[in-house]
């Protein structure tokens, strides 16, 4: 677990009596009970499917369940880097500080905004920002920071926030990995300017697809729920329930990004069920700790020293040089042995659009270059079984066995 770089130390005699199984394990599962199909059953029958009643309710309790004054709620967390970033005034030219550990989204919006993103390094065991470089990192035309809360785990908002007011920039939070993530006992996204998550079904809890940001400023929420929907302020289900006015006053221009009912339907339970998934990850993240201890190809994941809330979103390994196979390699032999495995994430400086537009940061960051060729994200998620994660190490020790 302790072993982000390196060569692997000497391999151990092949392992014996490994049976494949016969059914695919997934690499992420949405865990949906009664209470939920019920939910939406109901709002199927209601006649109000779209934006109402369940949505402004979910954004409620979300906002309870951070401890945000705002939640709003979006089609997905995509739309709220989105909103976000225009909301906060990003203009062209701009440039925003950003880990290259991340979905490409979070780095799309800036570019598609026309500012640029100032990539920083990342903590090469945690895999978060490396807050030691972000101050360094600040420019003249540096107006934000948006870190990414990778994998469940916080990262060090105390540091960023102190180079933030010393440079008079705002934060946006990345939190699309952290509903009930917390540092230092508060919940993230309820202590920067702004903050998005996401609900995407692989996500700790899902609505199918999905997003919302929370924020406590309740000018900057109200140009947010305007550019949610077409510049206006004032909600469809406020204008066509019963007692409503069907008069429709544009603010500005919007778009259409709103959260369903159907969609909210679901949020409603799987957010009153989240703090038991988050804990039965945990204990499966312990598991796969404990049986891989003596692995020493694999890397597993370090977690952050500072006081925190880990949700175990990603089980993220490292494949280490000397182990026979590329990482490539491990999650094509995993899926013949039918474990399914993710990427998070390759650096985003390295595709190729963003390789080719800025030339100057492939090779300068070390760490994400490093582990975006080396690291996999196993299986986890609720419902898995103690069995399905003996499963999975032991495919991993069959797969570096027939490496030898």
């Amino acid at each position: 677990m302790r072993r982000p770089e390196g060569e692997a130390p000497a391999r151990r005699p092949a392992d014996r009596g490994f049976r494949a199984r016969t059914a695919f394990l997934p690499f992420s599962r949405p865990t949906i009970g009664q209470e939920e199909i019920d939910e939406v059953v109901d709002s199927l029958r209601s006649g109000w499917i779209t934006t109402g009643p369940k949505a402004e309710r979910f954004e409620r309790e979300f906002a309870a369940f951070t401890g945000a004054r705002h939640a709003l709620a979006l089609s997905s967390a995509t739309a709220g880097l989105h909103i976000g970033l225009i909301a906060l005034g990003l203009r062209p030219g701009d440039e925003v500080i950003v880990p290259p550990l991340t979905w490409a989204a979070t780095v799309n919006m800036i570019e598609l905004l026309g500012a640029r993103p100032v990539f920083v390094d990342v903590h090469p065991g945690t895999l978060q920002i490396d807050e030691r470089q972000v101050e360094a990192a600040v420019g003249e035309r540096t107006v934000g920071i948006l870190p990414v809360h990778f994998g469940g785990a916080p990262c060090d908002l105390e540091a960023l926030r102190r180079v933030a007011a010393a440079a008079g920039l705002w934060i946006f939070e990345d939190a699309a990995h952290g509903v009930g993530t917390r540092l230092g006992g508060r919940h993230v996204g309820t202590t920067e300017k702004l903050s998005v998550f996401s609900f995407h079904p692989i996500k700790n809890m899902t609505t199918i697809e999905g997003g919302v940001l929370t924020l406590d400023d309740d000018e900057l929420a109200t140009r947010l729920a305007g550019l949610r929907f077409h510049g206006l302020v004032k909600s469809a289900w406020n204008r066509y329930s019963e007692g409503g006015t069907p008069q429709v006053e544009i603010a500005f221009p919007g778009f259409k990004y709103n959260f369903t009912d159907v969609q909210a339907a679901l949020g409603i339970h799987q957010l009153a069920k989240v703090e038991g998934f988050n804990r039965d990850r945990a204990r499966l993240a312990a598991i796969y700790d404990r049986l891989l201890e003596d692995v020493v190809e694999i890397g597993r994941p370090e977690v952050p020293a500072y006081a925190h809330t880990h949700t175990w979103h990603l089980y993220v390994i490292r494949v280490l040089d000397g182990a026979g196979v590329d990482r490539d390699r491990m999650m094509s032999e995993l899926k013949a042995r039918n474990v399914g495995t993710g990427l998070h994430f390759r650096a985003v400086h390295t595709q190729p659009y963003y390789a080719d537009k800025y030339p100057q940061w492939p090779g300068r960051l070390p760490a994400a270059e490093w582990a975006s060729e080396r690291i996999c994200s196993l299986p986890l998620f609720p419902d898995m079984t103690e069995e399905d994660v003996e499963y999975v190490v032991a495919a991993i020790k069959d797969v570096l066995a027939a490496a030898r």
